[in-house]
């Protein structure tokens, strides 16, 4: 399938933001998000923040999903790292090869760099590619403390 990936714009906000909803209400991940995060993520984005980058994919003129990283340092891997932290595609372009070829794309743009990211055991298909990639379980629990908390 012929597709393109291009780094979001202030048109396509919309559009990542109501898939946003549909990928943080699923199956996919644990945590809902909300509206406020949705919105700061692209606003993020479109700001050219140092920390986060935002894609969508393209197929005949629609986005049909989108994908985004953030950058990091690991002190555990020795380097810095890109976290795949999204990766979105609508129902009926799965399967296609978009997220195989949104991962080879990022590992292309960012050579050297330690690569993660988090996905739910459930997410068989996706589960599957990344391990063809080389991506390893890790075996403990990551924890977060919220923004204000």
């Amino acid at each position: 399938m012929e597709f393109t990936i291009r780094k979001i714009i202030d048109a396509d906000k919309n559009i990542v933001v109501n898939m946003m909803r549909q990928f943080y209400n699923s199956s996919a991940v644990i945590t809902n998000g909300s509206e406020e995060i949705y919105l700061a993520n692209v606003e993020s984005c479109l700001k050219d923040s140092p920390y986060i980058e935002g894609y969508v994919f393209i197929v005949k003129e629609k986005i049909v999903g989108y994908g985004m990283i953030a950058k990091s340092f690991s002190t555990e891997f020795g380097g810095e790292c890109i976290w795949i932290e999204d990766i979105y595609i609508e129902k009926n372009f799965r399967g296609h090869g978009i997220g195989t070829k949104f991962i080879q794309f990022i590992k292309k743009n960012y050579p050297d760099k330690i690569f993660r990211l988090e996905t739910e055991h459930d997410n068989v298909k996706a589960l599957a590619t990344y391990k063809n990639f080389g991506f390893k379980e890790l075996p403990y629990l990551e924890l977060v403390l919220p923004k204000g908390d």
